[in-house]
């Protein structure tokens, strides 16, 4: 096994993950990234001393692959509170898990944006939830999260005002027309562990990853991308920017659309949801209030979401001011001016705080990103590819063979470098 080269084409997580494990093992890996860092989808940059991810995203310490492949005391992390507060004109109710949160039972239970029957089933619903195993959440009969919430009983009350705006922060997808597989795992997760995010930003996860990897022996190459492959019966010729080189094995762990370009594996998806994020520069003397919590916009989603960062994370915001962000969802987002999107988040929180005067809502930066997930209704996750799915000695890694998530890129690069080992 020695002496075996491997190249890994793509450093997002998946990547750094499946090179760790190989060169772990004793094979010479070399790692190709086109961009400057490594990260892939999860990288943070610094502006005007506020720390901004690329897009507004979170860390569900739960995750097995999360819990095996980070040392998340290092990461430092700062968690949210449970549940979320429902915005709309004039009024602000905090819903929230009395299992992990009681100081707020009393506030969930007065609140009126929900039913009391819906609590009570969203409390037999963890229930029914908490025991499965991984592998059980994404297989059997599936349907959209709208139809398995109304079959559970859920009103249209709670559907609308909670659901569509919390887990349309999660899949990118407010109508709910995603598979009911992401939707239980990722409440299950919820139940199970925190949310949070690194005090220097989700870029330490990439850090974190690329460091084991280079100290395991991986030779990480950055602004230097695979441009092609072309598989013989005892290697594989590898074509970058830079040269062309024989490898033993490759895997291929780059977005979906340049995986599919470099194998021709059909069952790639290359549909995307995307996402605007904008950040905001605020200064006040009198935080928004949320108890670390999400303000979601029950009203008309535009924007989807308001994250008062700096609330969670003091280290994202300055001495002089806070950070905020909101995301806004859907093809139309795209379209919209940095002015607009920036009018419409000062109008949302001008209605939902009609005491206040949001003026100095400065803007910082807007992430623009078309592909955050592939899109994933029901009964996608039977057509996905399989690691082995270009056939020979090429492999795939990546969300795309697995559910798009933190934990699908990490838990396929295990799957990824597994499958080279026992191949070897």
């Amino acid at each position: 096994m020695r002496g075996t080269s491997v190249v890994v084409a793509g450093g997002g997580l998946a990547g750094l993950v499946a090179a760790r494990h190989l060169a772990e093992e004793g094979l010479d890996v070399t790692l190709y990234e086109r961009r400057e860092t490594v990260g892939g989808r999860v990288r943070s940059r610094e502006q005007d001393g506020f720390t901004l991810d690329r897009g507004f995203q979170v860390l569900f310490t739960s995750y097995p692959a999360v819990q095996q492949e980070l040392d998340l005391d290092a990461l430092d992390l700062r968690p949210f509170k449970p549940g979320a507060v429902i915005a709309r004109s004039g009024e602000r109710s905090i819903l929230s898990d009395p299992l992990r949160d009681p100081k707020a039972l009393l506030e969930s239970a007065l609140n009126r944006e929900v039913t009391m029957s819906d609590k009570l089933r969203t409390l037999a619903l963890r229930q029914d939830l908490r025991d499965r195993s991984e592998a059980e959440f994404f297989t059997g009969p599936d349907q959209s999260i709208r139809d398995y919430l109304r079959e559970w009983g859920f009103s249209e009350k709670y559907i609308e005002n909670f659901v569509a705006p919390f887990y349309g922060g999660i899949t990118l997808d407010r109508s709910l027309s995603t598979s009911k597989h992401v939707f239980e795992y990722t409440f299950h997760a919820l139940s199970m562990g925190q949310t949070a995010i690194p005090k220097n930003g989700m870029g330490e996860i990439a850090t974190q990853l690329k460091t084991a990897a280079a100290d395991a022996g991986v030779k990480i190459k950055t602004e230097n991308s695979v441009t092609g492959l072309e598989q013989k019966r005892r290697h594989v010729v590898v074509e970058t920017e830079d040269d062309r080189r024989k490898a033993d094995r490759v895997v291929v762990a780059t977005t979906p659309k340049a995986a599919f370009r470099l194998t021709g594996v059909d069952a790639i998806p290359t549909e995307a949801r995307g996402c605007v994020t904008q950040y905001y520069r605020f200064e006040s003397d009198t935080p928004l209030g949320t108890g670390k919590r999400l303000l979601l916009n029950a009203e008309n989603g535009s924007p989807n979401t308001v994250v008062p960062l700096s609330e969670v994370a003091p280290e994202y915001g300055t001495e002089e001011a806070e950070l905020l962000c909101a995301t806004f969802l859907g093809p139309n987002a795209q379209s919209l001016s940095d002015s607009e999107l920036a009018t419409k988040t000062r109008r949302a929180l001008e209605s939902w705080y009609p005491e206040r005067n949001f003026n100095n809502v400065e803007t910082i930066a807007t992430d623009r990103i078309p592909f955050s997930q592939f899109t994933q209704p029901p009964g996608v996750y039977e057509t996905l590819p399989d690691v082995r799915s270009p056939g020979k000695r090429c492999y795939l890694a990546g969300d795309l063979t697995q559910w798009s998530s933190i934990q699908g890129a990490m838990k396929s690069g295990q799957v990824a470098a597994n499958a080279v080992l026992e191949d070897i």
